[in-house]
C-alpha cells in the first residue's frame, strides 16, 4: 500500500510541476467547446446538485457549457469506467466522492483503479454526516446510546443505504471503535419511513437527508460526524467527543482521466477555488448542509490518499462486503 501511495503522490505532483509552456497555446484556448462533466449518481442526488452548481460556476468563469451526464449504477462504478477511459483532453470531467475511494477496496475486479487512473482536479466541498435516532430510543447522547447499546447488545437497528455505503461503513467502524454490537439493516430504497415509525433506530446520514427531520423534531440527532462542531449546529456534539478520534465525513471532488495535461487541470481547479471563495457560493452551499473545500490538484491527491489509507483498512478490518 505504500508503494501505491507514493506512486500516486508522486504521478499527481509530477503532473503539477510540468513545464507551464508544453502545452501553452493549447491551455490559452481551453476550454473552446463544451466539457462533458459525468455524474455517477442519479439527478436530483445530492452529488447530482453539487454537480450542477459547479457546472454553472465553471461555464459563467470559462465561457463554455460545462455538460451534465448522469450515468448512475454499480456504486458509481459505471460513470467512473466511462468517464477514465475517455480521451485525456480536459473534455471530461467527473464528479468523485468518498464511495469512489471505498469502491477501490470493496471492488476488487473492476476495470479500472481509481487511484492510479484519476488527475485529481480539486476538492469542492465536504459533506458532514449526523447520527439520528428515532426519539422512542431513551437516549439523548452518544455516552448514552453507547451505555444502551451495551446493555441491549443487537437490539438497535440501524439503517444504510446498502452494504458498502457511506452510512454502512461508518457505521460498522462506530461498532468497532465503542465496542457495541448494532444490528445492520441495509436498504436499496429510502429507509427512512422505518426509521420515522421506529422499526429501525438509528442511521448516519449527510446533514442535508436528516436535518428536515430533526427541526421538525421527527428525528432526534446526536452527534456530528466531523473533528470539530459545526458552526451552524453548535449544541450538536461531535462523536469523536465521546469515542475518542472517531470521525467519518464525506466529501465532493473533481477528476479528470490521468495524462490530461497539467494547464487544463490547473486552469479547471483556479477556477473552481475562485468560484468557491464567492460569498454567494459559499451561502448556497451551506443551504445544502455542506461547506467549501477548495484544495490544489497535489493537495486534493494527498486528500484523496489518506482516505483511501483510512478507509481500505477500515473495510477490511471490519470485513465489510458490497452488495
Amino acid at each position: 500500500m505504500q508503494g501505491s501511495r507514493r506512486r500516486f503522490l508522486r504521478l499527481a505532483a509530477g503532473a503539477v510541476a510540468l513545464p507551464a509552456v508544453s502545452h501553452g497555446a493549447w491551455a490559452q484556448a481551453y476550454p473552446s467547446r463544451p466539457v462533458r462533466f459525468i455524474v455517477g449518481f442519479p439527478a436530483g442526488n445530492a452529488p447530482d446538485i453539487i454537480a450542477r452548481l459547479v457546472g454553472q460556476m465553471l461555464t459563467e468563469r470559462l465561457g463554455q457549457q460545462f455538460v451534465i451526464e448522469n450515468r448512475p449504477g454499480a456504486a458509481s462504478n459505471i460513470a467512473t469506467e466511462a468517464a477514465l477511459s475517455a480521451a485525456a483532453d480536459g473534455y471530461t470531467l467527473q464528479m468523485i466522492v468518498l464511495t469512489n475511494v471505498f469502491n477501490q477496496t470493496l471492488f476488487p475486479n473492476l476495470k479500472f483503479n481509481f487511484m492510479r487512473d484519476i488527475a485529481p482536479v480539486g476538492g469542492i466541498a465536504n459533506a458532514p454526516y449526523l447520527i439520528v435516532i428515532n426519539p422512542s430510543l431513551p437516549v439523548k447522547t452518544i455516552p448514552e446510546f453507547i451505555a444502551y447499546a451495551k446493555a441491549n447488545p443487537g437490539k438497535i437497528n440501524y439503517a444504510s443505504g446498502g452494504n458498502g455505503s457511506s452510512s454502512h461503513i461508518f457505521g460498522e467502524m462506530l461498532k468497532k471503535m465503542a465496542g457495541i454490537d448494532l444490528t445492520h439493516v441495509p436498504y436499496r430504497s429510502s429507509f427512512m419511513p422505518d426509521l420515522i415509525s421506529g422499526q429501525i433506530q438509528m442511521t448516519i446520514n449527510p446533514i442535508p437527508q436528516a436535518m428536515e427531520y430533526v427541526r421538525t423534531g421527527t428525528l432526534r440527532a446526536i452527534a456530528a460526524t466531523t473533528a470539530k462542531r459545526l458552526d451552524f449546529l453548535p449544541d450538536i456534539p461531535t462523536v469523536g467527543e465521546s469515542v475518542h478520534g472517531y470521525e467519518a465525513i464525506g466529501w465532493y471532488g473533481l477528476s479528470m482521466p490521468k495524462n490530461t495535461p497539467a494547464e487544463i487541470v490547473n486552469t479547471i481547479n483556479k477556477a473552481t477555488n475562485a468560484a468557491l471563495a464567492d460569498p454567494k457560493v459559499k451561502a448556497r452551499l451551506a443551504t445544502l448542509g455542506v461547506e467549501p473545500m477548495p484544495l490544489t490538484p497535489a493537495g486534493f491527491a494527498k486528500f484523496i490518499n489518506d482516505d483511501f489509507e483510512k478507509w481500505s483498512n477500515v473495510i477490511k478490518t471490519t470485513g465489510i462486503k458490497a452488495d
